[in-house]
């Protein structure tokens, strides 16, 4: 499936409609918030199916029953997440006014108002969950919404724009397809507000595009997501659950554990804990329809390289090939799991995030030197630490900063629907997920109301100045 390209005066006239309606609209009610919703939930409901097919012909392979957990049952279910909570989220708050001031009845409120029209670049790896699942939350909040998804999955994209002319206006949704140009023009367009999921190197030239329109910026980005595994971790269930994450979409997700340090004594039990898994779970490979392709010659080219790099500067490279297949003759692009022991920081594998399922192996003495080295790198989207020993855990907890966390698995806390995910520093800025997601995608408005009084006399704010100032200042200077 091809698609000309649209010319960027399209995507101009697109925004121009959409803000216009928006502005029309204004106020509009919460049921049509619920009801662009409800549709995004029916369009995913009613065509999960052709929309699994096509991610799977997009990958070369792609788990079916994956795709419906990850990429249309979790959609769906955030979707709901946010009805349930929509009317909540925007009621307008209450807030406190400086003493004297409400006695005379003065008061405050935040209200909680649509931003606009809010542009959406959705990356490749779950195509569905991360263009559908931002725009529950901007239908949410009351915004419309433009999407760019990815090309290189060109055919879950084309259906994406065919079923979202289908069950929407083109003044609530509107969808681009075409080259990495296209997606450039789309970010330089002046949106209320803008949410990118990628690379970090793709995320500066997006921030840096936005910045010419200071555009705000939700950048869901990535990077080196570590495991720590602790003395008292339970290998068995450790290995089992970083084989899942690690071979789950054929590790080409952002949360993905990027790499894994365990102490000394413990390595040589964790790398067999995770290989056993891996082949209790993926006994074979090639004709698993459980076990997904990489996306695309080039990704699954790197992936070659950066193993290739590991070896030949010295790593132990062990490939889980439960079938003791041969991967060398075809080209399906599939990748058994490739765990690397003795790593140095001056491979690939160590230097940039591996999205594959490559898996680097580190050790430590003390927990402490873990620590160090987490820190003394970008700061992670997610952090995850095995382990019963709760001093530890929070040792780690509090001498680190990531994204996010999740403790005894990995992965699992973006699935959270009211928590906020996002990352920090390289790994992103802002979040969606949770009451936070929503105020993400809304301008937090103040509204002051007066009190009937002579306010700026009695603060002494009016000219001109004298002993009612004195005495303000007076009252106001003093110490806490």
């Amino acid at each position: 499936m091809t698609d000309a390209s649209p010319p960027a005066s399209d995507m101009q006239q697109a925004l121009d409609k959409q803000r216009k309606a928006f502005t029309a609209a204004r106020p509009e009610a919460i049921s049509e918030r619920k009801d662009r919703i409800k549709r995004t939930i029916a369009l995913l409901l009613d065509n999960r199916d052709a929309l699994c097919d096509a991610m799977n012909e997009d990958f070369g392979n792609r788990s079916v029953p994956q795709s419906m957990i990850t990429d249309i049952a979790s959609t769906v279910n955030f979707g709901k997440y946010c009805l349930k909570h929509v009317d909540k989220w925007s009621k307008p708050e209450k807030r406190k006014v400086q003493f004297p001031l409400g006695l005379m009845g003065a008061k405050a409120e935040v209200r909680f108002e649509p931003k606009g029209v809010i542009g959406i670049l959705s990356p490749w790896n779950f195509p569905v969950n991360l263009a559908f699942g931002p725009l529950m939350q901007i239908f949410a909040a009351g915004n419309r919404a433009m999407i760019k998804p990815s090309e290189f999955t060109e055919n879950t994209s084309e259906l994406t724009k065919e079923l979202v002319e289908k069950y929407f206006s083109d003044e609530e949704v509107a969808v681009f397809t075409g080259s990495p140009e296209v997606a450039q023009e789309f970010s330089s367009l002046a949106f209320d507000h803008l949410v990118f999921t990628g690379s970090t190197a793709t995320g500066r030239k997006v921030m840096e595009a936005a910045a010419k329109n200071l555009v705000p910026v939700t950048l869901e980005l990535g990077g080196k997501s570590p495991v720590v595994l602790g003395r008292s971790a339970d290998l068995e269930k450790a290995g089992e659950r970083i084989a899942i994450g690690k071979m789950l979409n054929a590790g080409q997700i952002c949360l993905a554990p990027d790499y894994m340090m365990v102490p000394e004594e413990l390595e040589e039990g964790a790398v067999a804990a995770v290989e056993l898994a891996a082949r209790n779970m993926y006994p074979t490979l090639l004709d698993n329809d459980d076990y997904t392709s990489i996306v695309t010659d080039r990704h699954f080219d790197r992936l070659q390289d950066m193993v290739k790099d590991a070896r030949d500067k010295g790593a132990e490279v062990i490939e889980v090939n439960p079938g003791d297949e041969d991967f060398s003759n075809t080209n399906s692009r599939k990748m058994p799991l490739t765990i690397i022991r003795n790593v140095s920081d001056d491979m690939m594998a160590m230097e940039e995030e591996i999205f594959g399922p490559v898996l680097p192996v580190k050790t430590y003495k003390a927990v402490d030197d873990a620590v160090d080295y987490v820190n003394e790198n970008d700061r992670p989207l997610g952090l995850y630490y095995f382990g019963s020993d709760d001093s530890e855990r929070e040792k780690v907890l509090k001498k680190t900063i990531s994204g996010g966390v999740t403790v005894n698995d990995v992965i699992f806390h973006i699935s959270m629907e009211d928590m906020p995910f996002g990352g920090v520093g390289p790994s992103g800025m802002g979040s969606y997920h949770g009451p936070e997601g929503f105020r993400e995608f809304s301008h937090t408005r103040s509204v002051y109301t007066q009190s009937k009084f002579d306010v700026a006399g009695l603060a002494g704010l009016k000219p001109p100045y004298g002993k009612a100032t004195e005495k303000a200042l007076a009252t106001q200077l003093k110490k806490a």
